[in-house]
Parts: C-alpha cells; sequence; structure tokens
C-alpha cells in the first residue's frame, strides 16, 4: 500500500501530524453534537448482522470527545449481550470485564471510565463476536490511526479470526489519504459513522503489512 513508501520516521511524523489534525477538530465538537452522534451510532450498529447476532461484543466506552457508545453499550445489555468493556493496564495493554450498566463504571487514569468488575484478562477479547473499537482516523483500507499507544492494536491482534472488527468515528474521520502505517499497525474490517456502516472487504484478509 502506498503507506509503504514512507520511511519509519516520517511515518511516524505523518501520524503525530494527523493526530493533532483529527483531535483539533474534535475539540470543536459540541455536547449536543456528540450526544446526536452517539444515539445514531447505536441505531447504525445495531443494524448491523454481526452485532445484532452477537452474543459476545467487545466495546469500549467513549469519554469527552470520543464518539460516544453509551446508548449502544445500554441497547446492547438489554438485548442479553454480554459486553466486555476495556480496562487499562500500566503498560497500555488491555484487560478486559463485564460490562452491568453505567453504575458498574468507575474513574480511572487518564480520565477514562472503566468496569469496576473482576478481570478476565487480555485475551479474553477472544472471545467476542464482535469487536467494536475507538480510533482517530480509518483510511479506506482498512488502516486505522490511534493515539499511539498500541493498546488496540493488540486488542484486534487477539480477537478471532472470524470475529468482526468495526472502529467507531465521527464523520469525517474516514480518509481518502492512507493512513502512514508500521509493521504492527492492525485493520478493520469497516467503519461505523453517524450516517451508516462502510466495509472494507479486503482488510479481513489482509489484517496487517505484509512483510
Amino acid at each position: 500500500m502506498q503507506a509503504e513508501s514512507f520511511p519509519p520516521p516520517d511515518r511516524q511524523l505523518a501520524k503525530e501530524k494527523m493526530r493533532r489534525r483529527v483531535l483539533a477538530r474534535r475539540a470543536r465538537l459540541r455536547p449536543p453534537d456528540l450526544q446526536a452522534a452517539a444515539v445514531a451510532l447505536r441505531d447504525v450498529l445495531l443494524s448491523v448482522s454481526e452485532v445484532s447476532r452477537a452474543a459476545v461484543v467487545a466495546a469500549y466506552v467513549g469519554v469527552g470527545t470520543e464518539p460516544g457508545t453509551g446508548p449502544l453499550l445500554d441497547a446492547l445489555r438489554q438485548r442479553g449481550v454480554r459486553v466486555l468493556l476495556p480496562v487499562l493496564e500500566p503498560d497500555f495493554d488491555l484487560d478486559w470485564a463485564v460490562y452491568t450498566g453505567p453504575d458498574g463504571l468507575v474513574r480511572a487514569p487518564r480520565g477514562l471510565l472503566e468496569p469496576a468488575g473482576p478481570r478476565l484478562g487480555p485475551t479474553a477479547v477472544g472471545t467476542a463476536d464482535a469487536v467494536l473499537v475507538p480510533g482517530l482516523a480509518v483510511d479506506r483500507s482498512g488502516m486505522r490511526l490511534g493515539r499511539g499507544g498500541g493498546s488496540y492494536d493488540r486488542v484486534l491482534g487477539r480477537a478471532a479470526r472470524e470475529a468482526f472488527r468495526c472502529a467507531v468515528l465521527h464523520e469525517g474521520e474516514l480518509l481518502d489519504d492512507d493512513v502512514p502505517a508500521q509493521r504492527h499497525d492492525q485493520r478493520v474490517q469497516a467503519v461505523a459513522l453517524p450516517s451508516g456502516l462502510v466495509r472494507f472487504p479486503l482488510a479481513r484478509h489482509e489484517n496487517t503489512l505484509r512483510a
């Protein structure tokens, strides 16, 4: 893919520039816009067959200007879906615990909200039928731009081969330009936007960069 043409240091610099641009745009979002987007994302994702049929969904709790997931998490739980939420470890790896409702979330470092229940271990994500991850942007090949800690690249690498991998984004964060990619970066199969779902058919078969 085109991102391979970037020498490694230039790739990292290009990613940082892209992150700053997305975060600056997100900083202009207002609470009513964020709330409306969260409801729209719930409706979009519940209409996706891989999510509506799932017995186990791994997701995240949107905080700040991230795409909101609260309405979706509650809707899934009301349907009897086992929802797994991440717990950030000191090394930026992610453990998992079951979502039991808003009252079961506790404040954590870095402004996060995390489930308070028993930890299931980092490999618990392998039980999920659908894995919904945050991101800052995704390109048309399904390459995802995260915040740089590698947490969700590890998550996507542990997901079951047949699991549905989807990034949740705001409008305008699905890019026509390539996301500069490094060897550890993982692709997603689809992006959920408030306006609908966009799939990347090749991402299922080419999840990581080739050697």
